[in-house]
């Protein structure tokens, strides 16, 4: 048993990283809104959350050694660590009702993509939203048909990743941040970038493209879609009522980062190593 786990508990989770100040320092009021503030909880269902992936990851013997190669591939090509690596398994939200795993590692000839989509988010989303929770990774061509993907969506090729931050902002701001630094770097990465359901947004790094913009913010940020595109790119997840119940929680300036949902809660979990560092370890 203890070798079985032994690979789950190096690759648990990066929260320790990036976990901010303690409450007791921030104001009673901004503590209390970063408290409640869970904005990755409506993405993810029962089975996609720590716990399940602990018991799909244990599930199957021969899963952990997939995943340890999938996590030092990573490491190996410094870009391991920078978001916790069992999220970058999950697979689609609709998973259960396509008869489809939570988590699933990617065929190994798609890995390289995943490594330059990291360093955009690297270098980057990080710096201008702060810690960003993955929600949906790569997904099979099946699972991608049945959860509604593009036809040539990017989350085929495990280039893309649909994120959502965990620090409190609102929606307009998100987008303008985003836009800005995509605007001016996006295009070296062969960055894509597009806007779904209230805080979820897409980043690959398949090809230079923006798509889904808000008309709050289309003017300055205007979509970069050409017709080859159009069969890679996704339709916003219509979810009114996620985006007026999230809304509600939302403040309207950012706040210093809460602890990242799905933080390890046990002696189990540890953190993923920085880039270089021996491993201790939805809709385009």
């Amino acid at each position: 048993m203890k070798l079985i786990l032994a690979p789950l508990l190096l690759i648990a989770s990066a929260a320790d990283a990036q976990t901010p100040p303690a409450a007791g320092l921030l104001p009673p009021a901004q503590a209390a809104a970063n408290a409640s503030w869970e904005p990755a909880a409506p993405y993810i269902t029962v089975g996609q959350d720590e716990a399940g992936y602990r018991t799909w990851y244990l599930a199957a013997p021969w899963r952990a050694g997939l995943v340890r190669s999938f996590n030092d591939y990573l490491v190996a090509n410094q870009v391991g660590g920078i978001l916790p690596t069992w999220q970058l398994l999950r697979t689609a939200t609709s998973w259960k009702d396509c008869g489809q795993q939570p988590f699933e590692v990617p065929p190994a000839d798609e890995w390289p993509h995943m490594v330059q989509t990291l360093r955009y988010v690297r270098d980057y989303v990080v710096p201008a939203l702060g810690p960003v929770e993955p929600v949906s990774v790569y997904r099979n061509p099946a699972l991608n048909v049945c959860a509604g993907g593009a036809p040539e969506s990017a989350h085929k090729l495990d280039s893309a990743i649909d994120l959502v931050p965990l620090r409190p902002i609102d929606r307009v701001t998100m987008m303008r941040t985003l836009c800005g630094v995509h605007s001016q770097h996006g295009a070296a990465y062969n960055a894509g970038l597009g806007f779904y359901a209230y805080l979820r947004f897409h980043v690959d790094s398949t090809k230079y493209r923006r798509w889904n913009m808000d008309p709050a913010v289309a003017a300055e940020c205007p979509p970069i879609i050409h017709p080859e595109d159009v069969a890679s790119i996704g339709q916003p997840l219509p979810a009114p009522a996620l985006n007026q119940a999230a809304g509600q929680a939302a403040p309207m300036q950012a706040a210093p980062a809460p602890p990242m949902a799905g933080a390890p809660a046990s002696a189990m979990s540890v953190s993923s190593p920085p880039p270089q560092s021996p491993p201790h370890s939805s809709k385009p």
